[in-house]
């Protein structure tokens, strides 16, 4: 209690009289706002009061479903805690439609009021804790854009509970919610018979599929999105510079066919054939291409087994027809001057290559979501590797140019402690109690619209169709569709789909791709996910924008899956292959901007950490898959810095897997000329130590030798001070140790052979005689080494100003590195040490439960400013290195905090920043060791310059 006042004493003299004040309070006033740049967003602050409230109170005008679905996860957490909410809204302006009150009379923990005061305009939201409570009032509403995207300010205030703000917030909102009536199924219905939609502009964020088709004036008045324009003008670039074939790669949903209409308005063909697989998608096409081209209807023709427009100026072929000898030959190979093959990641197959083979258009473009091919077939080839424009999923919709989505991780079904996995019987599948979990789930979370237009994927044909039918007897309307269903019975159950007439279509896959359902605005995956690409494909399924949506709603059930880690890596785009990297999208939760948002289930959340853990992402197979990637898409055998130009596998893992790229691409059978050994350890080196990119100076360094094969201390000095490391002397003394390895301790200097990169001669630094000879002897050598050179150039752009990057990680080896510390001492560091003015704090959050007593310290964030930190044990305040800690600010002892949840994450450690001990808050303690005596240790709390973020924070603190 007296701790919590003094706190929140502190956070007044900071907050309004004194920002420079030594004392740094959690509780402090905060400016809440959306930050893109900064990647914070309101919406991170609700939820993680939200998590940590005993109850709370919101008194919000406006609140819109989408809004609304951003907390539904954590609403359900808090009702399974037994957390109780309320909330105080209106209908003020009529702005809240009918369909927000249903959908807030799903969250049972919450109960809801109607404010009968004219005006009412209110956007407050106040959490009880233990003994204060905390307020955030200001700007913004219950709305998605409002949370995460609108520039709002807002303010973050703490309050005891007995002080004067919180009493009068407290007493307004009891009064009104007094006098406020409840939320009834009774109150929306009169309420729905009343309401009156404002005109929405929705037809300005649709494609131009809207507009009248064939007239030229209008169609000439139909512009290019954004992302159209920014393609248009490299399309142009490409021909100009004398390339005759193009690709453009571009999420579902994106716009490519319209893209490909203004290419061809711009390029004016004397005659055009537009290709793809599928009738359906054909008439589509050559409805686009008229409204966007203008001119005559019979410019633009069909070429099917229905019928054939040969005389067309614009035909629309299907390749099963045009491909057939008897139809191909009706054309002479020059008859068409721009052709364009849509979905041509199928253009593998011997009936488009006999089509590209036949004809000799001047420009062929090719159009696809998924290039990426799993059998031997290279889309880039065809193309003469020239990809025009690139727009991936995560792109498309930071632009706006899809359909915003909320998806929810959710947990599958579990009985007796068992969850659903890759094995489990079909009858388990669909049971009854299963499908019940299921009705449960897509009932809670929802869709946007007045009726749901559902896709399910599952995984086997036979539990989609017992699935339909306990789905179909619980008052559910649904059908199913398999890969034995005809073409025409499909289209006929889209279209029942589409006209509200069934709910859901229930499949095992075949909708991954080349349908266009716009109306779609739930998908339900009830499988396990087998590939990225599949997920992508499925939930780019709702992702067509609609008048008749504002979002799709994304339920995906979570079993035990060892597959499971591939969903965070499907969100995010992420295919570096590298564990932290995907653990770090999970405890943000941040894999998209804009107003779509990621939300796991706790359950359902670890079993997606468990299966990061459990997969071993650095196999061969893995590796070799992104490799022949990189190297299909650019035509040659890739570089290490191919992978990042490509967003493919980091290149930090194939080295701590394999030790060079060199060793590597033995590996993968590449004819690259043989190092000698003495070549192959320098590589490895260089390799191991340079390429993670933490501080910028040492690759400099190691260029300007490359360059000029001698350097001086001035020189390493003005690259040091360049860089911005104001440590200069400190840190060129500890670029040349780590050149002459001096440094490195035996273990790593016998690793890397004894041989250091360089000597000196008079004050002159040089490359070392087997170095020169390395670079004399082999140009293969000089490559490999520039090419780590740029991977590490590249990846310090990650990094901020040295020695450390808030919440970059950093092993206790780069920690002495960093600080300029003459040798690796991590071997003798343990939990922390002090050298050179500098306390580096290593903390394992989580420690292992067989970890000895002894060094079992409790170690802890108290809040996201202040750790609860223990020393060594046979410590006491009065030891001299804990003095050293205890009085750093007056010794000029600077202190580092490093945190890990476990052991899991390797030897790395997450940097949290710099710290200072709270006066006072040392204290002698003691623990237990394994034998049950008692010895002594020293606790005290140590606070951090900035509170550490959010999502990290509660990454930790979770179990």
């Amino acid at each position: 209690m007296m701790d919590t006042v003094r706190q929140l004493q502190e956070s007044l003299y900071r907050g309004f009289i004194d920002q420079n004040s030594y004392e740094r309070s959690p509780y402090a006033p905060k400016l809440l706002m959306n930050d893109k740049q900064k990647h914070e967003e309101v919406l991170a602050t609700l939820v993680h009061e939200l998590q940590r409230c005993e109850s709370f109170f919101f008194s919000v005008a406006f609140i819109t479903e989408s809004g609304l679905a951003t907390l539904k996860t954590h609403l359900l957490e808090l009702k399974e805690r037994g957390v109780h909410g309320r909330i105080l809204t209106s209908t003020f302006l009529q702005f809240n439609q009918p369909k927000v009150f249903q959908e807030l009379l799903k969250i049972i923990n919450v109960e809801v009021r109607l404010a009968e005061i004219d005006g009412f305009h209110s956007k407050g939201y106040v959490f009880k804790h233990n003994d204060h409570y905390s307020l955030m009032v200001g700007s913004s509403n219950l709305t998605v854009h409002a949370l995460k995207v609108n520039y709002e300010w807002n303010i973050k205030l703490h309050s005891h509970e007995n002080g004067e703000v919180i009493h009068h917030f407290r007493e307004q909102f009891e009064d009104t919610w007094s006098q406020a009536i409840p939320l009834t199924e009774g109150w929306i219905e009169k309420y729905q018979q009343l309401y009156r939609p404002h005109a929405q502009e929705k037809i300005a964020e649709l494609s131009p599929g809207w507009i009248d088709r064939n007239a030229m004036k209008e169609a000439l008045e139909i512009k290019p999105n954004k992302m159209q324009q920014a393609a248009l003008k490299e399309l142009e670039a490409l021909r100009t510079a004398g390339q005759q074939k193009g690709l453009v790669i571009s999420a579902t949903g994106t716009g490519k066919t319209y893209l490909a209409a203004f290419d061809v308005r711009k390029y004016r063909p004397r005659k055009m054939l537009f290709i793809v697989h599928r009738e359906q998608i054909l008439r589509k096409a050559k409805d686009d291409f008229a409204q966007v081209l203008g001119g005559r209807t019979e410019d633009f023709g069909l070429y099917t087994g229905a019928g054939q427009d040969v005389g067309a100026r614009y035909v629309f072929a299907t390749i099963q027809t045009i491909s057939r000898d008897i139809h191909l030959q009706q054309f002479d190979p020059e008859a068409f001057d721009y052709i364009l093959i849509d979905e041509v990641h199928k253009a593998g197959a011997a009936s488009y290559q006999k089509v590209i083979d036949y004809f000799q258009p001047s420009f062929l473009l090719g159009m696809t979501a998924t290039p990426e091919r799993s059998d031997d077939v290279n889309i880039f080839a065809l193309f003469d590797y020239q990809v025009a424009y690139e727009i991936r999923l995560q792109e498309a919709l930071e632009e706006e140019m899809l359909c915003p989505f909320h998806y929810f991780g959710v947990t599958d079904y579990e009985k007796d402690g068992e969850v659903i996995d890759q094995t489990t019987d079909l009858s388990r599948l669909v049971s009854e109690e299963r499908v019940e979990h299921l009705l449960e789930k897509i009932h809670y979370y929802g869709h946007s619209g007045e009726k749901v237009c559902g896709l399910i994927f599952c995984s086997r044909n036979r539990e989609a169709e017992e699935l339909s039918a306990l789905m179909n007897q619980k008052g559910r309307s649904t059908v199913v569709l398999t890969g034995a269903d005809s073409q025409d019975e499909r289209w006929k159950q889209v279209n029942r789909l589409e006209n509200g007439v069934i709910e859901y279509i229930i499949t095992v896959d075949i909708f991954n791709e080349g349908i266009d359902i716009p109306g779609v605005n739930q998908v339900v995956m009830l499988r396990q996910t087998e590939s990225s690409i599949i997920f992508t494909q499925q939930l780019g399924r709702g992702l067509r924008k609609d008048p008749a949506k504002d979002f799709v709603t994304v339920v995906d059930f979570i079993g035990n899956y060892k597959n499971n880690y591939l969903i965070p890596v499907a969100l995010s785009g992420d295919r570096s292959l590298n564990k932290d990297h995907i653990r770090r999208r999970m405890q943000t939760n941040s894999f998209v901007q804009g107003i779509s948002s990621i939300n796991f289930e706790e359950v359902a959340k670890k079993k997606v950490f468990a299966a990061i853990d459990q997969t071993n992402l650095q196999e061969l197979r893995k590796l070799k898959e992104s490799y022949m990637n990189v190297k299909q898409r650019i035509g040659r055998m890739p570089l290490l810095k191919d992978f990042l130009q490509q967003n493919a596998v980091d290149p930090e893992v194939i080295i701590s897997k394999y030790g060079s790229y060199y060793r590597f691409l033995g590996k993968m059978k590449e004819q690259a000329p043989r190092l000698s050994p003495l070549e192959d350890q320098l590589l490895h080196l260089i390799s191991a130590e340079f390429i993670n990119g933490k501080r910028r100076h040492e690759p400099e360094v190691l260029r300007y030798l490359l360059t000029y094969g001698r350097i001086t201390t001035e020189e390493i000095e003005r690259i040091v001070q360049a860089s911005g490391d104001i440590n200069t002397k400190a840190a060129a003394v500890s670029v040349k140790r780590l050149l002459t390895t001096d440094f490195f301790t035996d273990p790593y200097q016998k690793r890397y052979g004894r041989t250091p990169l360089i000597e000196e001669d008079k004050g002159i630094f040089m490359w070392h005689t087997a170095m020169k000879e390395a670079l004399a002897g082999s140009s293969w050598f000089r490559v490999f080494v520039e090419d780590v050179l740029s991977c590490a150039e590249m990846k310090n752009e990650q990094y901020g100003r040295p020695p450390f990057t808030l919440y970059q990680k950093y092993s206790r080896k780069d920690v002495c590195r960093l600080l300029n510390w003459e040798n690796d001492e991590s071997s003798t560091m343990y939990g922390y040490k002090t050298k050179y003015g500098t306390t580096p704090i290593f903390v394992t959050y989580h420690k292992p439960e067989d970890v000895e007593a002894n060094i079992n310290y409790e170690d802890k964030f108290i809040n996201r400013r202040e750790l609860q930190w223990y020393t060594r044990s046979n410590r006491t305040t009065a030891s001299k290195e804990v003095q050293e800690i205890i009085d750093a600010e007056k010794q000029g002892n600077r202190i580092y905090i490093f945190v890990k949840k476990d052991d899991d994450e390797g030897r790395e450690f997450y940097y949290m920043g710099e710290a200072s001990p709270l006066k006072h808050t040392e204290e002698n303690t003691s623990m237990q060791d394994k034998n049950g005596k008692l010895i002594p240790v020293v606790r005290l709390n140590l606070q951090l310059k900035e509170e550490i973020d959010a999502d990290l924070y509660r990454y930790l603190h979770s179990e």
